[in-house]
């Protein structure tokens, strides 16, 4: 029966169950192979009841000679028997008694060894992500969590549903049962050691005292609530939340511009889509970049985030990047060569490129503006395609 409250770690291995039922059926099958070989020998043994060696005979045999127990009623009496007994049956009987011992073993230490991993987590575990609620929305936001890189570590789940926190174990994320709105279950989840917390309850009066109590327990989180109705905003963020969403209103815009523009709907739902496509992400100013207009860096950047506030890109505040600025921007899901990421392997061939007055392909411009390439006999122009050193003729004669 589950404790509300209780804390349940990913499973690492085998399922205890499984365990148990694979080591039971080894068991079966040593005490299988015993009985085939004793009844394939059976004129070497001696049964004294009647004298004879049936199938049954050798399962009761087989039986009381792998659990040490051995009344001697049957007995081997040939050589061939008992040189069976020595370099067969002993070694089965010892792997037989492995067996059960480690089955007994591991059900009276796995109980202990899973607390050990519990106090193992309380003492290590800081500036996680909590999810309050693992329906639909905290799902996908878990799913985007560890598409940017999040460890699953470091995602701790809180949900009243024991199905949901089974789910968040198989992902190898940590669970915790119960209500998010009581401030023991929130603590069980160490939410007062935590750097952020979603809250995606599926109704808005447990997302405000889930958001409140959150909120009491770690006054510095990062605290985004997913709501339904825009009456709730004022209550949530008075509450504590640092941003608020507002699904109903989101879904709603979402489905009245795809039905306006198609296009525009395609895009937009390539943006909040995961791993392919177009995706929107805050990066830090290269050194490269600094001293430049947001337009002039290689990102589509749509806002500059500069002293905790996000300015838009046409914002006069913004004026020339600077050190420790960072960029809101619109880029390939996937580093491609003809868009590499600030950073990545292209950019730094581009980088020492434009150090040698060119671009990554060898093309560079002159004093005059015109474009040139660089090749191992000297420099042509871009028209110079033919390895003619002077543009053609108009009327077809050099």
């Amino acid at each position: 029966m589950e404790v509300e409250g209780s804390v349940r770690l990913p499973a690492i291995g085998l399922d205890p169950v499984r365990a148990i039922a694979r080591r039971v059926l080894i068991a079966l099958g040593v005490l299988v192979v015993v009985v085939f070989i004793v009844w394939l020998d059976r004129t070497g043994y001696n049964d004294t009841s009647d004298g004879e060696i049936d199938l049954l005979d050798a399962l009761y045999y087989s039986t009381v000679s792998l659990s040490t127990t051995g009344y001697g009623d049957i007995t081997p009496v040939s050589d061939s028997a008992r040189i069976v007994n020595v370099v067969l049956i002993t070694p089965l009987r010892v792997l037989f008694l492995i067996v059960l011992v480690g089955t007994t073993l591991e059900a009276l230490t796995s109980r202990g060894r899973e607390q050990l991993r519990l106090n193992r987590w309380r003492k290590t575990v800081r500036d996680h992500t909590v999810i309050v609620g693992y329906g639909v929305k905290g799902r996908s936001a878990v799913a985007t969590l560890l598409s940017n890189g999040v460890e699953a570590e470091r995602i701790v789940v809180v949900d009243p549903s024991p199905a949901a926190i089974a789910e968040a174990n198989e992902l190898g994320l940590v669970g915790v049962l119960g209500d998010a709105t009581r401030s023991d279950v929130l603590r069980r989840a160490r939410v007062p050691e935590a750097t952020q917390i979603i809250v995606t309850t599926g109704r808005d009066d447990a997302s405000v005292l889930s958001t409140l109590t959150a909120r009491q327990l770690n006054p510095h989180a990062e605290i985004v609530v997913a709501i339904r109705e825009e009456e709730n905003v004022g209550l949530v963020r008075q509450g504590g939340a640092n941003s608020v969403i507002i699904s109903s209103d989101a879904v709603g815009r979402l489905l009245g511009l795809a039905t306006v523009s198609p296009a525009l709907g395609n895009v937009l739902e390539d943006l909040i889509s995961t791993g392919e496509g177009l995706e929107v992400a805050e990066r830090d100013v290269t050194p490269r970049e600094e001293g430049q207009v947001p337009r002039q860096i290689d990102d589509l950047v749509i806002a500059v985030v500069r002293d905790g506030d996000a300015l838009p890109y046409y914002s006069p505040a913004v004026g020339h990047l600077v050190r420790g600025d960072r960029v809101i921007v619109v880029r390939p899901a996937e580093e491609l060569p003809w868009a590499p990421r600030p950073g990545g392997s292209t950019e730094e061939a581009r980088a020492e490129a434009d150090s040698n007055g060119s671009d990554a392909d060898g093309w560079f411009s002159d004093d005059r503006g015109s474009r040139r390439k660089r090749t191992d006999g000297g420099e042509r122009d871009d028209g110079d395609a033919s390895g003619s050193g002077s543009d053609p003729d108009p009327s077809g004669r050099r």
